[in-house]
């Protein structure tokens, strides 16, 4: 079949299906992207060639597209995906962080950057990185680092293993992440006589290993010798949908339940067993736990230095670990019991095999003792009757209270994270996406995109405080044009709440972190407030747009937003200095060890004090 390049990878990708627990779902059911010279008569041309077999879907930026894919292969558990193609040049290099963040988190996403021509006749091309040392070396080369498998392809035929490569990686759980083929802008449109055998269809099975018996029964024993177990789920247990599996073994064994961001909600927070989050941001009920636990069952986690608090909430100095993971990179963490499974078959096996155990009932009550104490907190934040500005947390509250147990609610940077690992009261595993490996400013809007198209059925509610949507919200005019129903809360506070609190506190003094007029006085960024219309900014993009005050406002606007058919944006003022949930752990972020300003030596010496409580979990 004589096909060009571009035409034959989109004939390709159409067939391309994945498999498991016997439900196949096509693996790429469309493309993003933004067409320009190096794309647009290449991939541009085959996707209008076919439609039907390859949906297209246009993005207003690269990065946006990129995070949209990613959000959307997180809500169908890594399943699926959708390809990006950019333009050659600045077009393709926005995805970098794109691509960044999905490896960062595990999540599957095919990149297509267009590249300068294989053949060398036009060079250097417009736009085109010139590159001393090499011929061969173009911008798209900076994929390499943040892909999980990236590939050049210069020739037609070189599609057929490329390609199959690609699928292979998007595919595997433990190895998924950014792929990158970089498609010479010649070579898309170059034809080629391809065996029909590359376009047939084919399913690629994501299989559930099972643990070894070996290896079992060695982190069974370990288990049962525990007198203070922990489990700590991540985000491996919503991916294998394991849920109800570790409810199950929670509620027989008595272990309490610590989440991490990813895997908040696979225990329902009110559940007997439920702890709350973890690590610096955790839940003073989980880090009391942590500090005592003896064995921690780490499932599904890649122990981020905030599930750790920078190695300091597992307090215990003999404390030992069994980690129950698909990749044997993560099991392998803190010289754990290492027990390589898939999350759900794991926990099965667990169960089994340690039938008839409970862990000790003052341990199990202690748990829930200190989760109750924690959700009076809870309560408190949620109704602080802050003035004249309602606190974060109040509108925190006001939502969680509104939504219903799908809705789903997205974040990623600032300081709603840390508040929401803390408070929030997710019920279902689906429900809950906070994207804390990255912690990528500007991801909410766009995930809020690829969400919406995952789950049509679910309210999806996105949560972005101005600093972020300052630096890409231009996907809302995406959502307008597909004709998608997202509620948008944009809160408010004229500046970085989270780095400024965090300024604060290493004795920097919130430098550089308010949106503000520079004074003719001092010099710095510290006037009056920007006269910045957030609200007017999204009503221009096609939003309908709610402005509330208070909290009984904000609570009618979102009810009013959810009764809508059409992207809303609720628009709260929030006041910038908190306050914020009491926390009980530390990150590691270190402090200037000499300095003329004497918050700076202060901080230090806090700093000093804090490090010593960290170690390597041998």
């Amino acid at each position: 079949m004589r096909l060009t390049t571009a035409q034959a990878l989109v004939r390709f990708l159409a067939n391309q299906y994945s498999e498991r627990d016997g439900v196949e779902q096509r693996l790429i059911p469309g493309v993003w992207g933004i067409f320009g010279h190096g794309n647009v008569a290449g991939l541009g041309q085959a996707l209008l060639q076919y439609p039907r077999e390859m949906p297209y879907y246009l993005a207003r930026n690269e990065q946006g597209q990129v995070h949209a894919a990613a959000a959307f292969a997180k809500m169908r558990n890594r399943l699926q995906t959708f390809a990006c193609t950019a333009s050659t040049g600045p077009g393709s290099t926005n995805m970098v962080t794109g691509a960044a963040l999905a490896t960062t988190n595990r999540l599957p996403v095919l990149l297509l950057p267009s590249d300068v021509f294989a053949t060398r006749f036009p060079d250097p091309v417009l736009q085109q990185l010139e590159d001393t040392r090499a011929g061969d070396v173009s911008v798209n080369d900076v994929f390499r680092p943040v892909s999980k498998y990236f590939d050049r392809v210069t020739r037609p035929e070189q599609l057929i293993p490329a390609a199959l490569a690609a699928l292979r990686v998007l595919t595997d759980p433990v190895e998924t992440g950014a792929v990158t083929l970089a498609l010479p802008q010649d070579v898309q449109a170059e034809a080629y006589d391809w065996p029909e055998e590359f376009f047939r269809r084919r399913v690629w099975h994501v299989d559930r290993p099972v643990p070894a018996p070996e290896a079992l029964a060695r982190a069974a024993s370990l288990v049962r010798g525990a007198g203070k177990p922990l489990i700590v789920a991540g985000g491996g247990v919503v991916y294998s949908e394991a849920g109800q599996e570790l409810r199950a073994f929670a509620e027989a064994t008595g272990i309490p339940v610590a989440d991490t961001h990813a895997g908040k909600g696979a225990v329902q927070w009110d559940h007997p067993c439920a702890v709350g989050g973890l690590g610096s941001t955790g839940t003073s009920a989980a880090n009391a736990l942590a500090a005592e636990a003896d064995v921690v069952l780490g499932i599904g986690t890649r122990y981020s230095d905030f599930t750790t608090a920078s190695h300091t909430v597992f307090g215990n100095p003999d404390v030992r670990f069994v980690n129950l993971n698909i990749a044997r990179f993560d099991a392998a963490k803190h010289s754990a019991e290492m027990l390589l499974a898939d999350a759900r078959r794991g926990i099965e096996a667990l169960h089994e095999a340690l039938s008839g155990w409970r862990a000790d009932g003052a341990w199990s009550n202690r748990a829930r003792a200190l989760a109750d104490e924690w959700n009076r907190k809870a309560d408190e934040c949620f109704d602080l009757g802050h003035s004249p500005l309602p606190a974060q947390t109040e509108i925190l509250g006001a939502l969680n209270r509104t939504l219903d147990d799908r809705d789903v609610v997205i974040n990623a940077a600032g300081s709603m994270p840390g508040d929401l690992q803390m408070l929030w009261r997710a019920r279902d595993p689906k429900a809950y996406n906070v994207e804390y490996a990255y912690s990528c400013m500007g991801y909410e809007v766009a995930a809020g995109l690829g969400t919406k198209l995952a789950a049509p059925d679910r309210e999806v509610v996105v949560l972005v405080g101005d600093g972020s949507y300052l630096m890409m919200a231009q996907e809302i005019a995406t959502m307008v044009a597909e004709g998608l129903k997202v509620i948008i809360v944009l809160v408010q506070n004229h500046g970085f709440a989270s780095i400024g609190s965090l300024s604060e506190s290493l004795g920097s003094q919130r430098f550089g972190t308010s949106y503000r007029y520079r004074s003719g006085d001092t010099g710095l960024l510290d006037g009056s407030v920007l006269p910045v219309d957030l609200a007017a900014n999204a009503a221009s993009l096609g939003a309908a747009v709610l402005k509330a005050s208070t909290v009984d406002e904000f609570t009618k606007a979102i009810a009013q937003a959810k009764a809508s058919s059409a992207t809303t944006v609720v628009h709260v003022e929030t006041d910038l200095y908190g306050p914020n949930p009491p926390g009980s752990a530390w990150w590691d972020v270190p402090v200037s060890e000499v300095s003329e300003l004497e918050s700076t030596r202060k901080a230090y010496e806090a700093y000093a004090a804090a490090k010593r409580n960290q170690r390597h979990y041998l």
